[in-house]
Formats: structure tokens, sequence, C-alpha cells
């Protein structure tokens, strides 16, 4: 048994277990190793059955802390709902009585007025186990009826042995219906006994110059710490490994990509226009196309990039201005463009990357836009055609997404290779194999980070050696840039569009969401519309935070029956997503709630108010992303976001929301906050796909993983040496699980 053995070999894991072990995206002994704990619990303090009323009602517990200290630390739960560890003396034997298939165990406690039952299913053995006279403790969920307090199927313990207990923190991790927390912990404890992790991958020198610590003491320690120090070398070795792997692989793939530029004969795109190619162009009797070769060059005619400039209803900004000349000093370079375009949310990026798409068309070549999502995709080509029609140029427009017939993707594939100079946007369906293109000169992947590189290399390989441009609305501060895309040109687009006005923002409690649903009906009334943002699908086991199915259901029943509520989510059919944004352009949705699904790149003008649950849920920069979905038109709009703890970090973070717009002064001011020993601070979800690691919480580790993989990289570059070979190993499984077909 090894790494890449089947979860299904393990003991306890049939075959519709391993199913919902899939749903996890666990496929592998290995793969469960890497399922790490979202959290970590520590068992609830011991509260006498005289204090549960207390505790139900929300108050501090005596002897443990201040009110706000175990708010923060979750001791306190939903109202008429807890977690206790509730310790009390047997006064009577349990009772046993036959239910229905079942045997059914209660026991009553009371002290000072205050009842407890208890029941147990399919226990009758407790009878014997609860003597009078004994001590106990009994863990689990507390429900109130009245004055009667009632716990189902608690766990028993000793109260020596639940306070020793008491110092140990336990795993929580993310689960599917039908999978428990035990049967994962289960699993991984298996994996662990199964697995020889004696051989470290990584050097001892790299460890030791790093203070890292060995591997089977990291992954054992992930998910069962021995302690809180434990915990923390553990993440500080695992987080290393994650950025060490990621820039060692781009590093080894762009060495291999170096070697490919190698074999081809570069041809820069010429200065001006050489040709026009119309969109239905005539063909002679051998189907050969009458007019606009590439290779015949027609009379220079004024740049069509210039001519849109000059037509736009807005000037270009400074910044934008700037972008566009390094990008088309690059076009007009004799070298292969490779540059990443970074600008915050509302910088005017989309309309850089149109420019530089028809410098290309006007030279008579193809360029591709690969967009993250469907939804982005069709708007980018919607936009396109806008522009295009607006200034009487007629250049073929071609989307191309997964979801189309198969006529329309037969239809598409044909005109690829029918026009020269067509401008192609899509998803992943562009890098298909039956997705040949006649002349691509242009690839840009918009957010690149959510590609994999090998995808990228797939689409750069379909033309002959054709410039790429990278764009993306992550503020990444330039330092960290640097090192995760280190092999691209840097710009930087750090201006918005002076006609925009700035969002209004606020931070309110959960006290204040009758007042913020007015709000969104009067804006509503003006004819604009709403977001609302909830952090989960569906309801999920152990956490407390607003779901998208369940507060849409609970909105609708605020708002009078002329208010159109609608979902959107990543889990829905891409068929589904595209409507439900038509509809919502169209103004035919009045409130989308929404997951983070809107986070890049939807544009709806109409929109005004952005309203964010569980804000501290959130990171900062993907609050500002989400934030820039509004503000897009002339409206004034809003940023409402809403605080559900009561924690004074959580405000203070949230606050950097409220005195800033720019996205490189809020990701620069969250760093500062949350420095490396944060654990369990806010993910900056959708920026690169780490596991553990954050590129801002521990930006220290991220330094340290690139210095010891560029030092690797100029001593070995492609890992052919002996001494090297574990590391290479690791590398190519690190890119099997990214879904990279790259072979080392």
């Amino acid at each position: 048994m090894d790494k890449t053995s089947s979860i299904g070999a393990l003991k306890g894991i049939g075959a519709k277990t391993e199913q919902l072990f899939h749903n996890l995206g666990v496929y592998t002994i290995g793969d469960i190793l890497l399922h790490y704990p979202r959290d970590y619990d520590r068992l609830p303090p011991i509260t006498p059955l005289a204090g549960l009323a207390g505790l139900m009602e929300g108050k501090p517990i005596p002897g443990h802390g201040t009110d706000l200290e175990q708010k923060e630390e979750g001791h306190c739960q939903r109202m008429g709902e807890a977690t206790a560890a509730v310790a009390a003396q047997i006064k009577k034997t349990p009772s046993v009585r036959a239910g229905r298939n079942m045997q059914v165990t209660s026991l009553i406690l009371q002290e000072q007025g205050v009842t407890l039952d208890l029941v147990w299913f399919r226990m009758p053995y407790l009878r014997s186990t609860l003597k009078p006279g004994e001590w106990f403790l009994f863990l689990g969920k507390v429900t109130r009826k009245g004055n009667q307090f009632h716990m189902e199927q608690p766990q028993i313990f000793q109260p020596e042995k639940y306070a020793a207990m008491q110092e140990s923190l336990w795993p929580c991790y993310a689960l599917t219906a039908g999978l428990g927390k035990n049967k994962v912990s289960k699993a991984i404890k298996q994996a662990l006994e199964a697995l020889d992790l004696s051989v470290d991958y990584l050097p001892e020198e790299i460890r030791a110059r790093r203070g890292l610590a060995e591997y089977h003491f990291a992954i054992e320690n992930i998910h069962f710490p021995e302690s809180e120090e434990a915990l923390a070398q553990a993440r500080n070795r695992l987080i290393f490994d994650e950025f060490f792997q990621f820039i060692l692989s781009a590093g080894i793939q762009k060495g291999q990509m170096e070697e490919v530029l190698n074999g081809f004969s570069f041809l820069p795109l010429v200065e001006g226009p050489i040709c026009q190619v119309s969109e239905e162009p005539q063909e002679d009797p051998q189907g050969q196309l009458a007019e606009g070769l590439p290779g015949q060059e027609q009379p220079m005619q004024p740049l069509w990039a210039d001519m849109v400039i000059q037509h736009l209803p807005y000037r270009l900004t400074g910044a934008q201005q700037r972008t566009l000349q390094e990008i088309r000093r690059d076009l007009r370079g004799r070298k292969v463009m490779q540059r990443l375009v970074q600008g915050d949310v509302g910088s005017g990026k989309t309309i850089l990357a149109f420019l530089a798409m028809l410098d290309v068309s006007q030279s008579g070549y193809q360029s591709a836009l690969m967009a993250p999502t469907e939804v982005l995709a069709v708007q980018h080509f919607q936009t396109f055609t806008e522009l295009c029609g607006d200034n009487g140029l007629q250049i073929p427009i071609i989307l191309l997404t997964g979801t189309l017939t198969q006529k329309e993707k037969r239809r598409a594939y044909e005109r690829m290779q029918l026009y020269p100079n067509a401008m192609v946007i899509g998803t992943h369906a562009l890098i298909q194999e039956r997705a040949l293109y006649d002349s691509l000169a242009l690839v840009i992947t918009d957010e690149q980070h959510r590609f994999g590189v090998k995808q990228r290399e797939s689409l750069f390989l379909k033309g002959s050696q054709p410039h790429i441009l990278v764009m993306s609305a992550t503020p990444i501060p330039r330092t960290l840039a640097i090192i995760l895309y280190g092999d691209l040109d840097i710009s930087v687009v750090d201006e918005v569009p002076a006609k925009r006005l700035p969002i209004k923002s606020c931070v309110v409690g959960k006290s204040s969401r009758k007042a913020s649903y007015d709000f969104l009906k009067k804006e509503i009334a003006l004819g604009h519309q709403a977001y609302v943002i909830c952090p989960l699908v569906e309801e999920s086991e152990g956490l407390e935070a607003e779901n998208v199915t369940d507060y849409a259901e609970a909105l609708r029943g605020q708002f009078p029956p002329g208010i159109v509520v609608e979902t959107l989510h990543g889990k829905m059919k891409s068929g589904r997503k595209n409507l439900v944004m038509e509809q919502f352009a169209r103004n035919e949705i009045q409130v989308l709630v929404s997951t983070t699904v809107v986070e890049v790149g939807v544009n709806v003008p109409n929109a005004t108010v952005m309203m964010v649950e569980d804000a501290q849920r959130f990171g900062l920069a993907q609050l500002h992303q989400l934030r820039g979905r509004v503000g897009r038109g002339d409206a004034q709009s809003y940023c409402i976001m809403v605080n559900t703890t009561d924690s004074s970090k959580a405000k203070k973070r949230l606050e950097i929301l409220n005195r800033s717009n720019d996205g490189f002064f809020i990701a620069g001011e969250d760093l500062k906050l949350r420095g490396p020993g944060d654990f369990f601070g806010i993910r900056q979800s959708g920026l690169l796909e780490f596991r553990l690691g954050d590129i801002y919480q521990n930006s220290d580790l991220l330094k340290q993983a690139s210095e010891e993989a560029n030092r690797l990289l100029l001593e070995d570059r492609m890992l052919e040496l002996p001494e090297h070979r574990n590391i290479k190993e690791q590398i190519q499984l690190f890119l099997d699980r990214q879904g990279e077909t790259v072979n080392l």
C-alpha cells in the first residue's frame, strides 16, 4: 500500500463510502493525508448542571473568561442550543424501555431545580455502567423545551479523564452528507499507520536552514496535534512545502517552455496593419479566400485600436495608456511577450485586452482569450461584439465554451480555420484537441491563477509561439507578485476611471439586517439591483454561517412579490448559471443571492448594492473583489458588510475596507494585521489554490520557499542529479494532483 493506492484499500471503506470520499476530492491514500482539518476544536469547559440555563441563554460560564473571550472561542452557541459538558452525580439507575425497533436508555439528572433528560439508543448496557453515587461527565448537544433540558446520545467520560483531554486540539474536517468526522478521522489514522513516511523528500540542509520540522512529524501533527506548538511547527513545514513545490514546478516548466521556444522561428507583429479580413469573405472556385490573406500586404491604414480609443465614451487613465504602450512594445518586439497585467477591480483591464487583440487582428493574426468561467467568457464575447459593431469593425469573434452543442462547436471550429484574424473567446474548451487555430499570435488568460500551468502551455502550443498576456484583478503586493509570477514582466494598472464614484461601505451587525433590507428595497424602487453574498451553498455541519439556499428563501419572505430573488452558486450547471446571470443583467432578477462565484469579472452596471453576510469569514482581498461587482454604472453604489461576531479583531480587519477602495492598500494593511502565528486567519479564497498557505498571511514562508527553490534551480534546473530524485518524484506528484499532465 502506498500514496497512490485507492482510498478503498483502507479497512472499513466500501464502494459507497469510497464514493463519498470522492465527493470530497479524495481518491487515494495520499489524498486523505492532504485532506487537512479546516479548524480545530477544544472540548467545552465543564458546566455544572445548575449552570445549563445560563449557557443556553448565551451568558458567560463562571470561571471561564470574559463574555467576549468565550464568544470568540465558540463556547456560546445559538440561543436554545449548545454543545455542553455536564458533570453530575448519578442519583438513580437508568431505565431501559423498548422503543420502535430499538431499546432506549434514559437517565434523569436534577440539581437546584434544573432537570436534564439524557437518552441513548441501542445502548442498554449503560444501565449497569452508570451506577448511583458515582460522578460522570456527559458531552453532547443540549436542547431546551420550556424548563426541561434534553441531550441525545451524549458521550460519557470520567471527569478526571475529560479534564486531561481538554488540553487537546480536535480536528474539524470538511465533510459531505453521509460521511461524518469519525469516519474521516479513522481513515486518516489508518493511512498514517499504513504508510512509511520516514523518508523526507526535503533535504536536511534546507530543513536546518529554515528551521522546518520533518515531514512525518508535520503530517501527523497537522491532523492530530500534540500541542499548539506542535501544530505551529506542522503548519509551517506543510505551508513551506506548498510554496516550494509550486515555485519549483513553475520553474521547471518554465525551463521546458524555453526549450520549446528555442525550436520556433518567431515572427513578430509588424508596426502597422497589413490587411483587413471581412466577417464573411468570399471563396474562389478552389475554396481559397479571395482576398485578405496575411501574406498579401494591403495599403497602410490607421490603427483600429487608436480609432476605438478615440470613440470610447471615456478617456483611458494614465495607467491604462502606460500599460497599453508596454503591451504594444512587446507585440512589436523581437521576443515573445510574457506579461502580467495586474489591476484593481474596476481599473479597466478588459478594454486593454480588447485593444491588444484588435492590434493582432488588424495585423492578420488570431488571438484567444481564456476566461475562468463561462459566465465571464460570454460577457467578454458580448462586450467585444458590441465594441466592434459600434466602431464598424467587421472582425470575426468566436465563442467556444463547454456547453455549446456539438453543432455549435463544429461551426466554431470551422470559423477558427476559416478566419485568420479571428478573436476567439472561451473557457477550457479553447485548449481541447479539436480546437485548431489558423494563425494564433496572442494568448490572454483572465485570472491566471485559476488555470494550471499546463493548461496555459497547451493554449500557447496551439499557435506558432504566440505572445502571452496574463490578466489578474487580485491585488498582490509587487514583492509577492514577482515571486509568484517570476517569469513574467509586470504591468500595474493602479488607477480607477475618473467617472466611477467611490463605493460607500459600512460594517453592521446582525441587528441591522432589517435596516439593510429596507435599504435594498429603496434601491430596487429606484430601478437598481443588489447582490447578497453568503459563504455557503447549503447548511454545513458545525458551521453557523448563512447559506445561499435557506437565505434566499427567507429573503423572499422579507420582500414584496414584485421583487424577484434568485440564487447563484458554483454547484449549478453552467447553462443554469448563464441563464441566471442573463436574467440578472436584464433586471428580470432584482436580488441575486450568491456565493463568491460572482467574485470574478461579472459586470452588471445597474447593480448598486453589495451585501455580504458573515463578512468576517472572508479575506479582505476577496471582500474587495466582491465590492468591485457594484459601482460600475453612473449611480452611487454601496457595500454592506454584516459582521456576525463580537470579535474585536474582526471589526478591526473589516474597518480597513471602510477606509479605502484601493485594493493594493487593503492587501498591504491585511498583511500587517495577520502574522505567521495567526493559524486560522481568513484565507484569501480563490487566490491560488493552496490547501494551507496564504500568500498574505504566510508571506515570510513564501519568500523563504522562493529562495530555496531558486537556489535549487540554479544548481540543477531540471532536477536530473541523483541526489534530487526524491524532490523530482514529489514535484511529479504535485503536478499530478494539480491535474497537470506534465512528465518531468
